[in-house]
């Protein structure tokens, strides 16, 4: 591997018209030159070029995330110590497997394939420490977060604030039934989710409320390292949540059946996110360190 170090470009400090313009300047430059800028590249393995060992790992994203405001804190005060929350998707469901509508439905049960699937994230994580597992109550993701945490000391801790959306009189329809019997209702679902409702209840901007609950039980957790397992809609409400972003933007997400995601959180309580839906050892025997 190459290392180089890269150029900073010095501003003239005299094309600034105002004291203001200059302080806020020299302010940047002087946080820019604290922690030297390096390029690397795998081009060869025998020139290396030696360089100051930087502060912390938060330099090589600008630092961005040391800085107070650079995110938005979910919690509004500080929490305990700084925390790693890895999400899991529930593993394939029969309903899944059927094409119908799930929401908060209990009749939809983890498949042969969902149980190996499950089994498959407990293998990628078995390296990583947690201190405690939230799941939803809702079977496929209660069955997935037992298969999950076996052989962990920490009981299972169920949150209702994990539960998926509700979608009333859809659950259980197939989604080419659904289409053809409510053509509006499913429409608005598919197109238009934020502004989906059933007798004056909007799910989706119900469960970005659920999601911020759900945040504030896990964080305000003692601990430093959190598994939660929960359904794909929650999935999205919590990953937009974190990331600051509308019920508008509930599709904007996507995460497949045992994806992984990870989320690392500063002591003001605010998001980084680290990784979204990996898969890798849906197809391989992967193995994920941290």
């Amino acid at each position: 591997m190459v290392c180089e170090a890269l150029t900073l470009t010095i501003p003239l400090f005299s094309n600034f018209t105002s004291k203001d313009a200059k302080r806020v300047a020299t302010k940047n430059y002087n946080l820019s030159r604290s922690a030297p800028r390096i390029r690397c590249s795998s081009s060869s393995a025998e020139s290396h070029v030696t360089a100051d060992k930087l502060e912390n790992d938060y330099a090589l994203t600008g630092t961005a995330y040391d800085f107070e405001r650079a995110t938005i804190s979910l919690t509004g005060k500080s929490i305990s110590s700084a925390k790693k929350v890895t999400l899991v998707r529930h593993g394939l469901s029969s309903w899944n497997e059927e094409g119908r509508v799930q929401g908060s439905s209990n009749l939809s049960v983890l498949t042969e394939t969902g149980v190996m699937q499950a089994e498959r994230c407990r293998k990628a994580l078995a390296n990583m420490y947690f201190d405690q597992c939230f799941s939803s109550p809702i079977s496929r993701a209660k069955t997935t977060a037992e298969v999950l945490w076996q052989g962990r000391e920490e009981p299972l801790v169920f949150l209702d604030s994990l539960k998926e959306a509700h979608l009333f009189f859809l659950e259980g329809m197939k989604n080419v039934d659904a289409k053809v019997i409510y053509p509006k209702e499913y429409a608005t679902w598919r197109e238009d989710p934020a502004n989906f409702y059933v007798n004056g209840v909007y799910p989706v901007r119900k469960l970005w409320a659920t999601a911020r609950e759900a945040w504030m039980e896990i964080l305000f957790t003692a601990g430093e390292n959190f598994l939660v397992v929960t359904h794909k809609s929650m999935l999205r409400a919590l990953i937009c949540t974190a990331l600051g972003l509308a019920p508008e933007r509930f599709r904007s997400i996507d995460v497949n059946n045992g994806g992984i995601s990870t989320f690392s959180f500063n002591r003001r309580g605010e998001a980084m996110l680290q990784s979204l839906n990996m898969t890798a050892h849906m197809y391989s025997d992967h193995v994920y360190l941290s």
